[in-house]
């Protein structure tokens, strides 16, 4: 059992094609095996798993918590789709502000690893969206920041206008305002 790796154009940013078993009973997959991340090099100590249900077009993000409280995030989702976005924020990357956007969903099964300094999000596609992360760190309600999902100098194509936002996303910050702390 294992997972193909699919390396994406932000270091350190990764998307994990697991493999399915399926027949006329269900699937079986591994959705995580510490022994097999070590073997490919990602031996990450997973401290707290998260999970969401959303409704379509729910929108959570962009999302980050500072050092020393950072975090890596395992994501996928158990059921549903979205559109899942990271962008690097780390201020000595050669791709700082840049972004990698994937669907994850219950029918391709993959998920993505986001290493720490950078910002994360998501748009639900389908009602009924349930959203699982392995997070490195415990939340820090001190430590954490975020940047407007729809900022024009990120340009990220959402293919949305109104998405449904919490109270504290909608007062997230402009990138051109934004200090990385990474």
């Amino acid at each position: 059992m294992g997972w193909q790796i699919i390396h994406t154009s932000l270091e350190g940013l990764i998307v994990l094609k697991s493999e399915v078993f399926s027949d006329n009973r269900g699937y079986f997959f591994e959705s995580y095996n510490k022994a097999q991340w070590q073997v490919l090099n990602l031996d990450m100590d997973f401290v707290q798993d998260n999970q969401s249900l959303s409704q379509k077009n729910i929108l959570r993000g962009l999302h980050f918590q500072a050092p020393p409280y950072a975090q890596g995030k395992l994501v996928r989702v158990i059921k549903g789709a979205a559109l899942d976005v990271a962008v690097d924020i780390r201020k000595e990357s050669a791709t700082y502000g840049q972004f990698f956007l994937q669907e994850l969903s219950e029918t391709n099964f993959l998920q993505m690893y986001i290493p720490e300094g950078f910002a994360h999000g998501f748009l639900t596609l389908e009602d009924n969206t349930i959203f699982a992360y392995k997070c490195t760190n415990y939340y820090n309600a001190g430590s954490e920041g975020g940047i407007q999902w729809n900022d024009k100098s990120l340009a990220i194509p959402w293919n949305t206008e109104n998405p449904v936002l919490s109270v504290k996303d909608s007062k997230n910050i402009a990138f051109k305002d934004f200090i990385s702390p990474f």
